[in-house]
């Protein structure tokens, strides 16, 4: 799923679930960041694109070195914001949020890129869908998305 939404979807169900444990804005940041791999190597025209990043070691990593930046840069940027916005940017859930970003990517992008080898070093494991199961994977981050939003106004609403 380069460069697509349906990522974010699973970011807003565990944001939904657990608002003050999770940052949204550190999962989408590493979305982003795990998927500056592959664009890279496609501006080069290398293959393969998804490589160590697309691991769970490795986007892990990056999710959880994205989750501490937003984290120790954020209080500059929203230091009057509304008190929902500055705990999105608290250093437990900025780790959380990034850790979750950065381990779920190459998990989804597994199922759809023959390329991406997840549990490397430790497996060369792929489990790449048919056509219809990656359908049915878009459906199911966005479904994901939709419940999370869904959440997310119902404690708003109870507030």
């Amino acid at each position: 799923m380069p460069f697509t939404p349906f990522h974010f979807g699973p970011g807003i169900l565990l944001k939904g679930a657990a608002p003050r444990e999770v940052s949204l804005a550190a999962f989408v940041a590493s979305q982003v960041a795990v998927d500056l791999e592959p664009l890279y190597f496609m501006l080069r025209g290398e293959y393969p694109i998804h490589r160590w990043l697309h691991t769970v070691w490795g986007g892990g990593l990056a999710g959880l070195a994205v989750g501490l930046a937003l984290s120790a840069a954020a209080p500059r940027w929203v230091g009057a914001a509304t008190p929902a916005v500055r705990g999105d940017f608290g250093m437990r859930a900025g780790v959380v949020g990034g850790l979750a970003g950065g381990i779920s990517h190459p998990l989804l992008d597994g199922l759809m890129h023959r390329d991406v080898r997840a549990l490397r070093p430790f497996a060369e494991t792929t489990w790449v869908l048919a056509p219809e199961g990656v359908a049915a994977l878009h459906l199911g981050c966005a479904i994901a998305g939709v419940l999370g939003v869904v959440l997310l106004v119902a404690r708003r609403a109870k507030a």
